[in-house]
C-alpha cells in the first residue's frame, strides 16, 4: 500500500487569490484554495451572482483586487487576452492558466509575471512513481487509452453547450485530453509524430473532434500509441509500458499499478488518492515555492499547443 502525504509545506493565509472563471472547474479551484487560504481573500471574476464569495465582472476590477496569485479558469479561447491583459498591467504575478495553454499556437513572451499551466496530473502519484520507476530503465514500448463518456462529465450543463462541444470556445478531444499528451512528454520526452488521426468519429452531437490516434516515439520510448475519446462510456485511463526486464500496468482510474520487473510481480495501491490531491498539491507547489520542477513552465504549455497544431495539420 502507497502512502501518499502532503508534506509540510506552508503557504501565507492571507495571500489574495483571483480566478477568472467560475464554470465547473473554477469552482473546483475555488474549493480548494478556501481551504488553504481565508475564503474572504478569494476573488472570482465572473457576471455570475454568488453569495459564498466576492466577485468582479470586469477584467479592469482587477487592479483594486491586486491579487498575489491568479487563476484563469475561462473556455480556452479566452485564454491568450487574459494574459495579454496581466502581462500589460501587472508585475511579479504567479498565474496559474488552465490547460491547454491556448486553443491555437501563440507567439507570446512572457517577461513581467511568471506563468504556469494546469497540467495537474503532474502530481498524480501513479505518474510521480512511473517517472521515478522508469528513470534508468530502457523502455521499448509504451500504449496509452484514455477515453469517457463526454455527456457525463459536466452534471450542470448540457454537453451540447459546453466548451467541449463547441470549436470556438477551444474545445475538441485534442484539447480537452492533453493531459496524456504533457505527461508523456514529462515523462519520455517529446513525441516525433509517425502517424495521426484527430476527427469526429461517433454521433454525439458535437462540432469538435471527438477522437486521437497518435502513433509515435520519443528518445527515451522506440514506439508510442496514444488514443483519445468523448465516447468511452466507462471512464477508462490506463497506461501500458514494456521495456528490458519490466511490464507495467497503470490504472489512473482504479488507482492501481502492476508492476513486473523480472520475473517478480508487485501491485501498488494508490486508493488514498482523487483529483482534488492533484489539484490542491498543484497550489501548494505554486504558493509555497517548494516541488516547482513538477509544474508545467509557460514554454512547456507553448510546446503543448505546437503539439497540437502540428497534430492538426498532418490530419486535414
Amino acid at each position: 500500500m502507497v502512502r501518499v502525504s502532503q508534506g509540510n509545506r506552508k503557504i501565507n493565509m492571507n495571500k489574495t487569490i483571483l480566478i477568472s472563471g467560475y464554470g465547473s472547474i473554477g469552482r473546483r479551484h475555488a474549493n480548494i484554495l478556501s481551504k488553504l487560504v481565508k475564503k474572504k481573500n478569494i476573488t472570482i471574476l465572473t457576471n455570475q451572482k454568488l453569495s459564498n464569495f466576492r466577485t468582479i465582472r470586469s477584467v479592469k476590477e482587477i487592479r483594486g483586487v491586486n491579487p498575489h496569485y491568479i487563476v484563469i479558469c475561462n473556455p480556452t479561447s479566452d485564454h491568450a487576452t487574459k494574459i495579454k491583459y496581466i502581462e500589460d498591467n501587472f508585475k511579479n504575478k504567479v498565474v496559474l492558466v488552465e490547460k491547454p495553454l491556448f486553443s491555437k499556437f501563440e507567439k507570446f513572451n512572457i517577461k513581467k509575471n511568471k506563468f504556469y499551466v494546469g497540467y495537474n496530473l503532474r502530481f498524480n502519484p501513479i505518474i510521480n512513481f512511473l517517472k521515478k520507476k522508469l528513470r534508468l530503465k530502457k523502455i521499448w514500448n509504451v500504449n496509452l487509452f484514455c477515453g469517457s463518456y463526454l455527456p457525463q462529465w459536466r452534471n450542470s450543463i448540457d454537453y451540447r453547450k459546453s466548451s467541449s462541444a463547441r470549436k470556438k470556445l477551444g474545445g475538441g478531444v485534442l484539447l480537452d485530453l492533453s493531459h496524456e499528451l504533457d505527461y508523456i512528454q514529462w515523462l519520455f520526452g517529446n513525441i516525433k509524430i509517425e502517424y495521426c488521426k484527430s476527427k469526429k468519429l461517433s454521433n454525439l452531437d458535437i462540432e469538435t473532434d471527438d477522437f486521437l490516434n497518435l502513433v509515435g516515439k520519443t528518445k527515451k520510448v522506440s514506439s508510442l500509441q496514444l488514443t483519445l475519446n468523448y465516447f468511452t462510456r466507462t471512464p477508462t485511463r490506463q497506461i501500458y509500458i514494456d521495456g528490458k526486464n519490466i511490464s507495467i500496468q497503470a490504472d489512473l482510474i482504479k488507482k492501481q499499478v502492476m508492476y513486473y520487473e523480472d520475473k517478480k510481480k508487485r501491485i501498488y495501491n494508490f486508493a488514498n488518492s482523487n483529483r482534488n490531491f492533484e489539484y490542491k498539491e498543484q497550489h501548494l507547489a505554486i504558493l509555497s515555492n517548494k516541488f516547482k520542477d513538477k509544474l508545467c513552465t509557460f514554454e512547456e504549455g507553448k510546446q503543448i499547443v505546437y503539439l497540437i497544431n502540428k497534430i492538426r495539420s498532418k490530419t486535414k
